[in-house]
């Protein structure tokens, strides 16, 4: 069955009119027709459509569906995005899919993109959660200066990946199951040494993702994985 992203359905019955054109438009679904909603909050919806035209789709809610959260704890992957867009496209695109709760894109040092556009990224983060049938949209945040960033207050295990030389445990050897993690993906030259001491000063604990030199976009797929599992 069809599932659309209807973030106001609890308070209004029309869906929003990019989902209301590829409802009617383009699979030309019309009234009488069952479809599946998703508020992106925690909720399926069993609905009806009860109108439709060329511009506009209304349901009835037959009935509410509530998910329970997939995976414990609240999962973050903050991460300087790649200078080809497509591959944090991919990362937002994949992450979902797999399952976790926010991102946060980071202004480092070495960043080769120091400006981001979120629209498209929070486009993707819908179309997949759709495909992959979560009732819960990741948060999406704005870039983020590095040391900004890092000063926040964060519940949980926090981690920073680096390829710089020390003692740094697997993800998943030093992960506490059911807490919140955030884990911190650096650019493709890698954060400053600056940059991971201040990380670390901050509380921030140096992990290995396994033996193998990674993208940035493939790190943080990594990431998410070992916390989702």
């Amino acid at each position: 069955m069809h599932v659309f992203y209807t973030p106001d359905i609890q308070t209004s019955t029309e869906l929003p009119e990019e989902e209301a054109q590829h409802c009617v438009r383009v699979l030309r679904l019309t009234a009488g027709d069952e479809i599946s909603l998703t508020d992106g909050k925690g909720n399926f919806y069993r609905a009806e459509i009860s109108v439709a035209t060329h511009k506009r789709c209304l349901v009835n809610i037959k009935e509410t569906i509530y998910q329970e959260p997939l995976w414990d704890g609240h999962l973050h992957i903050a991460m300087a995005p790649t200078k080809n867009m497509d591959r944090n496209e991919w990362f937002a695109e994949k992450a979902t899919e797999i399952g976790f709760d926010e991102l946060t894109f980071l202004n480092c040092r070495f960043s080769e993109r120091k400006v981001i556009k979120t629209e498209r990224i929070e486009k993707i983060l819908v179309s997949a959660i759709k495909q992959s049938l979560k009732a819960r949209l990741p948060r999406l945040n704005e870039m983020t200066d590095f040391c900004t960033f890092i000063e926040k207050d964060f519940k949980g295990q926090k981690f920073i990946a680096h390829c710089y030389e020390g003692e740094k445990p697997l993800l998943k050897d030093v992960l506490t199951k059911g807490e919140d993690a955030l884990v911190l993906i650096g650019p493709e030259g890698d954060f400053s040494e600056e940059e991971v001491k201040k990380a670390i000063e901050k509380g921030f604990v140096p992990i290995s993702l396994g033996k193998s030199r990674l993208r940035t976009e493939t790190a943080a797929l990594v990431a998410c994985h070992t916390m989702n599992m």
